[in-house]
């Protein structure tokens, strides 16, 4: 407060100084007509007005005017005015500076105004590009009262939503608004001013409110506060809408993967125990049953209990793939013995023949060797699948920058672009292969999860009617 009382008398202070100097140039240094003075006068009060405002005006008004007077109209020295155009000109030379000094005064306000608007607009639009940040109610309100008072410099915030009861502030110690008030604004959905420098005004969407907003501030335009909370209110709304969006989506995915697991379990799992239920049943029947035809029965039972234990085994290490549970075994080898290993493991190449071609001199990878082998062997297994007997399948390795790429191509039917983006999916298989192909549509996930899980990627490109070739990397190690 003393330091605006020391700046207002400055002002005078130097008014005075100006009105001094005109004084001194055209009296002692250049001898001009009083119009010239005048207007030179006239000009000192439209610069003050603009600068400081109508009070320093006014008072410089008065000052030049007397000044005018003493120095420059017959006869001098006195406050007298012998000829009467003087007094004329003298009151034509006091209003015009009331004048002048008031449209400088209402030009500088509009001005300042249209500053302060334009520094509003640009925090309003600084703001709502934080409101687009969460798609969730509770930490979007969570945040708003602290991203609010941080844009614009507002002594503190508070949000009350009616749907969950709760008020939310910009932080803990901020309680100048209080939760009663926020309240029966909600309720009775009418602007208050609560305090000193405190507003309160309802959340509206349409016709509807919402809850309530309340601001400590120095100043703010009543238009910037409704623009505040109606961008809060349009948040919240879309907040909401999208959470509902994502729970209608995830109930949807649930939904597929259970039918997509159903359909895995139909096609897979009750053909082995088919098979099983049928050798039993002719075991049994059989009073004096043929070694041989035992021997094949029970070769039936081992092959289709193998099966179902794969199957089973396959679905654990899928949960513990996803719960992060899995512990790698990670040591440096070439990809080189990955790939042979992978190859000599499976029936596939008595099926198909197997073209490898990898890079001379590759660096060692540190990978866990048993779980790249079966990645490897569900992409071999997959190329093998959905391809013709007889056609060819392309194992490839090579750098490319910091990370060894490994592909597996085929000359199947290729991959359709909308499958393509699903294929590394749990439990989704092939539309056109479901019921051609046996398989629970998880080897690719698992493969996915085991690459992802060594820092790496997997990637599928396909051309219809042409094949696949899916690619995965994993960075070299040191």
């Amino acid at each position: 407060m003393q330091r605006t009382l020391y700046f207002r008398l400055a002002r005078y202070c130097i008014t005075t100084g100006i009105v001094g100097a005109i004084v001194f140039v055209y009296y002692r240094l250049i001898h001009v007509n009083s119009t010239t003075v005048a207007l030179s006068f006239l000009i000192g009060v439209l610069i003050v007005s603009a600068g400081w405002g109508v009070r320093q005006a006014v008072y410089m008004s008065f000052l030049s005017a007397l000044a005018f007077n003493y120095f420059f109209l017959p006869p001098v020295f006195t406050f007298t005015i012998g000829d009467t155009r003087n007094w004329v000109a003298l009151f034509a030379f006091l209003i015009a500076g009331f004048v002048a000094s008031q449209l400088a005064e209402r030009a500088r306000r509009e001005t300042a105004t249209s500053n302060r608007r334009r520094r509003e607009a640009e925090r309003l639009y600084d703001f709502s590009q934080l409101l687009l940040v969460s798609g969730n109610v509770s930490d979007l309100l969570a945040t708003v009262p602290s991203a609010l008072s941080m844009t614009f410099n507002f002594r503190g915030a508070a949000i009350y939503l009616s749907a969950k009861d709760r008020v939310y502030r910009s932080s803990g110690d901020f309680v100048e608004v209080k939760a009663e008030d926020l309240r029966r604004v909600a309720r009775e959905a009418g602007r208050v001013e609560n305090g000193p420098r405190v507003q309160l005004v309802p959340l509206r969407l349409g016709m509807r409110t919402t809850g309530s907003l309340g601001i400590a501030c120095a100043e703010i335009s009543s238009e910037t506060l409704d623009a505040i909370s109606g961008l809060v209110a349009i948040a919240v709304e879309r907040a909401g809408a999208l959470e509902t969006l994502a729970k209608s989506e995830a109930a949807h995915e649930s939904e597929r993967l259970r039918n997509a697991l159903l359909d895995s379990v139909t096609h897979e799992l009750r053909t082995p125990l088919t098979a099983i239920l049928a050798a039993i049943t002719s075991l049994r029947s059989d009073v004096s049953p043929q070694t041989e035809q035992s021997e094949e029965l029970m070769a039936v039972i081992e092959e289709e209990t193998t099966r179902l234990n794969r199957l089973v085994g396959q679905a654990v290490e899928m949960a513990e793939l996803d719960a992060k549970n899995v512990k790698l075994d990670l040591t440096l080898h070439p990809i080189g013995d990955a790939i042979s290993a992978a190859l000599a493991e499976g029936t596939w190449n008595q099926r198909h023949p197997i073209d490898v071609h990898i890079s001379p001199n590759l660096p060692p990878v540190k990978m866990d060797i048993a779980r790249i082998l079966k990645v490897l062997a569900h992409l071999l297994e997959n190329a093998a699948k959905y391809s013709p007997t007889g056609s060819p399948i392309f194992v490839s390795a090579e750098l490319q920058g910091s990370n060894l790429a490994t592909s597996i191509a085929d000359r199947g039917s290729g991959i359709d672009d909308l499958e393509r983006m699903m294929i590394f999916d749990k439990f989704y298989r092939g539309q056109g292969q479901r019921y051609r192909v046996q398989g629970t549509g998880m080897g690719l996930a698992i493969a996915k999860a085991i690459v992802e899980a060594h820092g790496g990627t997997i990637e599928v490109t396909s051309q219809l009617g042409q094949g696949s070739v899916f690619s995965f990397t994993l960075p070299i190690g040191v």
